[in-house]
């Protein structure tokens, strides 16, 4: 259904906005703008929010990503958000969010997207891919059907806090927990940059890390900067979500 706002067209809807998971990420450099430079292997995860779209103005806060994908492309209306992706879990809700708006609006501009935040170029394309720079270039990678059992404790780990941290630990990279080389999609341990700051940042994380490992019989891996840990495979549990990666939307 299109309806209009100050004669500017809405498409009426629903968006749904997935999960990212991260399965890799190695630090390879800082910027001088203080950046970090990465490289990385993401998937998308049929863990998601809903946005629901129709005529009206969008009363979100101002520093919402959505309201900040909304005055990226130039756009209004009401959205209607239905969270289920928690936050600062590691697995890039706001930037789904912003990235199901921009594709709502029709841009596709990874250019666009990265300016709204580090992760958002990912979220719209989606799928699975190698993601470098700071998360401006996404090359996508053939999809593969996979299932994935996810731990995320009741902590909310600050992304700016654990690079921070890695930066004070002194940019090592392979630091605790990146054993195993490489990493991704069938390559063992996941290797994470990462997981010694996160775990400086947030002690409490080694716990449940350790919950999923005894629940599972598996090394946990890091979703990004923390604080959802995950193991390959589909595990019943207390705690413990089942998800399925996705393919790129259409």
């Amino acid at each position: 259904m299109r309806e209009s706002v100050s004669g500017v067209e809405v498409v009426e809807g629903e968006v749904q906005a997935f999960a990212k998971l991260t399965l890799s990420l190695e630090v390879v450099g800082v910027r001088d703008d203080g950046y970090h430079l990465i490289d990385a292997e993401m998937v998308s995860i049929d863990l998601c929010d809903t946005l629901v779209f129709s005529a009206g103005v969008n009363d979100l806060p101002a520093d919402n990503l959505v309201s900040l994908a909304l005055a990226a492309v130039g756009r209004d209306a009401h959205v209607s958000l239905v969270k289920r992706i928690p936050a600062g879990a590691g697995l890039g809700g706001g930037s789904a969010d912003a990235a199901a708006v921009l594709r709502w609006a029709g841009c596709r501009n990874l250019s666009v997207a990265v300016a709204v935040g580090a992760d958002v170029p990912f979220c719209v394309v989606g799928g699975r891919a190698r993601v470098r720079g700071i998360g401006e270039v996404v090359e996508p990678l053939p999809f593969v059907d996979k299932a994935f059992t996810l731990l995320t404790p009741p902590l909310h780990v600050s992304t700016p806090a654990v690079y921070a941290m890695w930066d004070r630990l002194g940019g090592e990279r392979g630091l605790a927990g990146a054993a195993g080389g490489g990493g991704g999609l069938g390559a063992g341990v996941p290797r994470n940059d990462l997981v010694a700051a996160a775990l400086a940042v947030a002690p409490d994380l080694a716990r449940w890390r350790d919950r999923l490992g005894d629940a599972t019989g598996q090394t946990p891996g890091l979703a990004g900067s923390g604080g959802t840990w995950f193991v390959e495979g589909e595990y019943e549990g207390d705690g413990l979500v089942v998800t399925r990666t996705v393919p790129p939307p259409g």
